[in-house]
């Protein structure tokens, strides 16, 4: 499902909100997702799912690929 697809879903079932209301709406929900996410907060959408960022290791160059001078 699109972003725009979303709001026009939620504006459908919501008739009093403007289309306008429900696409700040979801700006909000999905900057607030966002935020938490870079501030290394985990993010649980209940019956939806869990989301965290993982900090991975820095994958090495084989020595074959490394360029010689």
């Amino acid at each position: 499902m699109l972003r725009s697809e979303l709001i026009a879903r939620l504006a459908e079932e919501n008739p009093t909100l403007k289309a306008r209301e429900v696409e700040r709406i979801v700006d909000v929900i999905f900057d607030e997702i966002a935020a938490a996410l870079e501030r290394g907060d985990r993010v649980e959408l209940r019956g939806f799912g869990a989301f965290s960022v993982r900090k991975r290791l820095r994958a090495r160059v084989p020595a074959m690929f490394c360029a010689q001078g």
